[in-house]
């Protein structure tokens, strides 16, 4: 099956499960696995910070660092779409006692930070102590200026905040801008990272930050269940994605942009095609019922969700062939 749900649903290649068959294993909860220490320097080099920590999911690892920069009964800024708002079951709240601040998205995905300044809470025991600035980069698909984060920086610093980044997609942004991953994670005060979505990796994701942020994540991780074990062979997979599969992130960018441009010229599809930066296009269906295009599409081997507006991901296992024949399966379909 040709899917295009999201890029969550990457397999791992040959070689990869090969570097996963052959890594050294040990304890990690003791700091004994080789392999996990191993990608936790490589990450944590690369962002240009002190120290990682490898962890089971991307959700995981935002977690991990709101209650590590936020104590019970303190407050995070975030986006309106901000995952780690919108989409991680509340965990923040429910599981930090952290309270939300959510705060409408710009087109760009960006926050206006003059409006962001407005929810800052007084020094007041009626409210929340706002701690923390949370961004999201790609957010929609959409790449956050460089420009934008310096200027949230800046922002986060007059205000006496930490800021954080949930960059499940930040290698897409990085290799979108031509830049090293440093010259995003330069901007933060720590950022997670996604091993298992347009990298590869089959399962896990990273908190990166200073040594004292980790140790307190390291603790946190513990007490949510996190702590694994023999997890080398998974660290691996993770090792692979980012020394293979980072610059061919290029490539779904490509695939994207033809994409949006094939499915624009078919009626009943609403594509901005200049919208597209990276490996998302989003599209909306008029007078097409989604339901009956996902049925049609499943016939003819492509796996989309249905929705009045398509989010259709390309990703390693998405070649120009496979954009090809969506496209044709799209077009059979409009002209029944």
């Amino acid at each position: 099956m040709i899917d295009l749900r999201s890029d969550t649903v990457t397999l791992p290649c040959d070689a990869m499960r090969q570097a996963m068959l052959v890594a050294p294993v040990g304890d990690d909860v003791y700091g004994d696995d080789p392999s996990v220490n191993q990608l936790e320097e490589y990450a944590a080099d690369l962002a240009g910070f002190e120290a990682a920590l490898f962890t089971s999911s991307g959700t995981q690892a935002n977690l991990l660092a709101l209650m590590s920069h936020c104590q019970r009964g303190d407050e995070y800024l975030c986006g309106q779409q901000a995952h780690n708002y919108k989409f991680e079951g509340g965990g923040a709240a429910v599981l930090g006692s952290i309270q939300p601040q959510p705060v409408n998205n710009q087109a760009d995905g960006t926050i206006n930070l003059s409006e962001l300044a407005s929810y800052i809470k007084p020094d007041d025991f009626h409210f929340a102590q706002t701690r923390l600035l949370s961004l999201e980069n790609t957010i929609g698909g959409k790449v956050l200026p460089q420009r934008y984060l310096a200027d949230a920086q800046a922002f986060a610093f007059e205000h006496n905040l930490k800021i954080h980044l949930d960059g499940a997609r930040v290698f897409n942004a990085a290799v979108a801008q031509n830049r090293p991953l440093s010259a995003i994670s330069q901007h933060f005060d720590s950022l997670t990272i996604c091993l298992s979505k347009g990298l590869g990796a089959p399962v896990g994701s990273l908190l990166i930050g200073d040594e004292a942020l980790i140790n307190k994540a390291r603790r946190w991780r513990k007490m949510l269940g996190g702590g694994m074990r023999q997890a080398g062979m998974l660290a691996a997979a993770g090792q692979f994605a980012l020394e293979n599969n980072v610059e061919r992130l290029a490539e779904d960018h490509d695939n994207a942009a033809y994409l949006a441009q094939q499915l624009a010229d078919v009626p009943g599809f609403n594509v901005d095609s200049a919208q597209v930066q990276t490996n998302m296009v989003y599209a909306t269906l008029e007078n097409i019922n989604p339901v009956q295009l996902q049925s049609h599409l499943q016939q003819h081997g492509v796996m989309i969700s249905a929705a009045k507006t398509l989010r259709l991901v390309t990703h390693l296992n998405v070649s120009r062939s496979d954009v090809d024949t969506f496209i044709n399966a799209v077009k059979k379909f409009v002209s029944q």
